[in-house]
C-alpha cells in the first residue's frame, strides 16, 4: 500500500478492509507499506484494493523519498515566503505594533476580563497556543486539499469548545483550591520548550525541505487511539482528540492565561473563578479562530505559499519559545562562566544592610533591563508593578528560584548573591528579560 505516512493511516486502511467479506484479520505497518490479512476462501481480492482505494490509498509501492528535497519551487516557495514575512515583521516595527502595551486595572469587571482575553488572542497567547493551532490546522489543510473549507474549519471549533469547558471548570476549581495549582518556573520552561519543539518538527516539515521527516513524529499507539476511540475518524484526525487538545491549553503557560488564573485563585469562590476563566477564553476565541479560519479557505496554488510562510512562522516562534522557556529553567550552558562579569558601577544604594534597588514593570519589559550588585551582601529588589494583566507581571529569577507573581505598586524580593556573574531575570514566560550583574 503506497501513501500511508502514520499510526492513523494504519487505523484508517485496517477498518476499511476488515469491512471487506471474507477478511478474518487486519494488521497494517504504514513504515513497511504492508497490510497482512487472514481470510477464508470466500475473499475476493478487488474487494480489498477497492476498500482500499475508498480510505484514499493506493496498492503499490512507495518511492523511496531523498533525504533533501530537489525540487527548485519548493526554495523558490519558500525565499517568496521568508520575504512577505520580513516585509510583514519591518511594517509591524515601524508602526510599533509589536511595542504596544495594554493597561488593566488591578481588579477587572468580568466585562474587562473578557477585554483582556482579546488582547491575549492577538498577542502572546498566539506566540503559543496560536503557534501550535497554525501548525497543526495548516498540517491538515495541506495534507487533505480535497476537503472543504467548512470540513477544514470544524476541528477549530472543537478545539474551542474544549478550551471553554475546560478553563470555566478548572478555573472555578482553582477559585476553590487557590495557589496549591500552581506550575514552579522551572516546570514552565520545560513546558514552553516542549511546545517549542513540536511548532519546530512541524516547521520543519512544511518546508519540504526534508521528505523523509513526513512520516515522522510522536505518535499514540493503535491500542490506545482504539480504546479512546480516536479511529472513528477521518485520518489523523478526530472531534474528540481536537476537543481534548484545546481543553489541555489551560496548562500551556502563556502571560495572559497566568495572571487571570492568579485572578480567579484569589476569589476563593468556584463561581467567580469559573466565569472569569470562561469569559477569558471567550475573549481569545476570535484570534484563535481567525487563524483557523486562514488556513480553511486557502487553496490552490496560494496555499503552496501560504503553507511555506506557516513553516516559516512556526520556526521563528518555535526558537523564539524554546529561547524563553531556557530563560525559566535556571540552566546554565557551559561556558557562561561567572568569571566573565564586568567591574561596572553599583546600582543599588546601602540601607540597613541591604543593597536596595528599584525597577519598573510595565506591558513592554522591565526598566532598567540591567542592574549590578555586590556578592554577598543582602539586597532588597523593588519591583514597581504598573501593569498586572500582561506577561511581565510575574517575576522570575530562577537562580534565586524566585517565582513571584507582583501585585499593584511596590513588591518586595530579597535574595543574596554569592557568585559574581550575570544573573537573569525575566517574565513568566521567558520572553522579556534582563540581567543582574553580581560583582565582587
Amino acid at each position: 500500500i503506497s501513501g500511508m505516512h502514520c499510526r492513523s493511516c494504519e487505523i484508517m486502511v485496517e477498518d476499511y478492509i476488515s469491512q471487506v467479506a471474507g477478511v478474518q484479520k487486519v494488521n497494517v505497518n504504514y513504515k513497511k507499506g504492508v497490510a497482512e490479512v487472514s481470510y477464508d476462501y470466500q475473499l475476493v481480492h478487488a474487494e480489498v484494493e477497492k476498500a482500499i482505494k475508498n480510505a484514499g490509498y493506493a496498492m503499490g509501492i512507495d518511492k523511496k523519498r531523498p533525504l533533501i528535497s530537489n525540487d527548485p519551487m519548493t526554495y523558490i516557495e519558500l525565499l517568496f515566503a521568508g520575504s512577505i514575512l520580513f516585509a510583514l515583521f519591518l511594517w509591524l516595527k515601524v508602526f510599533g505594533i509589536l511595542d504596544y502595551s495594554f493597561q488593566f486595572s488591578a481588579t477587572p469587571s468580568l466585562l474587562m476580563v473578557g477585554l483582556i482575553g482579546l488582547v491575549a488572542g492577538v498577542s502572546t497567547c498566539m506566540a503559543i497556543i496560536g503557534g501550535l493551532v497554525l501548525g497543526i490546522s495548516s498540517r491538515h489543510a495541506e495534507l487533505h486539499p480535497e476537503a472543504t473549507a467548512s470540513q477544514k474549519f470544524r476541528p477549530h471549533l472543537f478545539f474551542n469548545l474544549g478550551r471553554l469547558i475546560s478553563y470555566a471548570v478548572l478555573g472555578g476549581l482553582i477559585g476553590l483550591i487557590g495557589s496549591a495549582f500552581r506550575f514552579s518556573g522551572s516546570m514552565i520552561g520545560f513546558i514552553i520548550i516542549l511546545a517549542g519543539v513540536v511548532m519546530f518538527f512541524l516547521g520543519l516539515k512544511m518546508t519540504e525541505i526534508f521528505p523523509r521527516l513526513d512520516g515522522g513524529g510522536l505518535m499514540m499507539p493503535k491500542s490506545l487511539s482504539r480504546l479512546l476511540g480516536l479511529h472513528r475518524e477521518v485520518k489523523e484526525y478526530s472531534h474528540r482528540g481536537t476537543f481534548v487538545t484545546g481543553a489541555l491549553t489551560f496548562f500551556l503557560p502563556c502571560g495572559f492565561t497566568q495572571a487571570i488564573q492568579i485572578y480567579a485563585m484569589s476569589t476563593g469562590s468556584f463561581t467567580r473563578g469559573f466565569l472569569i476563566m470562561f469569559l477569558f477564553a471567550l475573549g481569545t476565541m476570535p484570534g484563535l479562530l481567525g487563524i483557523g479560519g486562514l488556513t480553511s479557505v486557502v487553496k490552490g496554488a496560494f496555499a503552496r505559499f501560504f503553507f511555506k510562510f506557516v513553516a516559516l512562522a512556526l520556526l521563528i516562534l518555535a526558537v523564539w519559545n524554546i529561547s524563553s522557556g531556557y530563560n525559566l529553567t535556571g540552566i546554565t550552558l557551559a561556558g557562561s562562566g561567572n568569571n566573565q562579569v564586568k567591574q561596572e558601577k553599583l546600582s543599588s544604594q546601602m540601607i540597613n544592610g541591604e543593597q536596595v534597588i528599584e525597577i519598573t514593570q510595565s506591558g513592554s519589559g522591565y526598566s532598567p533591563r540591567k542592574i549590578t550588585v555586590k556578592k554577598d551582601d543582602p539586597v532588597k529588589l523593588l519591583v514597581n508593578a504598573t501593569n498586572l494583566y500582561v506577561c511581565t507581571s510575574t517575576f522570575v529569577v530562577p537562580k534565586f528560584r524566585i517565582f513571584s507573581q507582583l501585585v499593584e505598586g511596590l513588591n518586595e524580593i530579597t535574595f543574596t548573591p554569592t557568585e559574581t556573574g550575570p544573573v537573569k531575570f525575566s517574565c513568566g514566560m521567558g520572553m522579556y528579560t534582563g540581567i543582574i550583574n553580581v560583582i565582587n
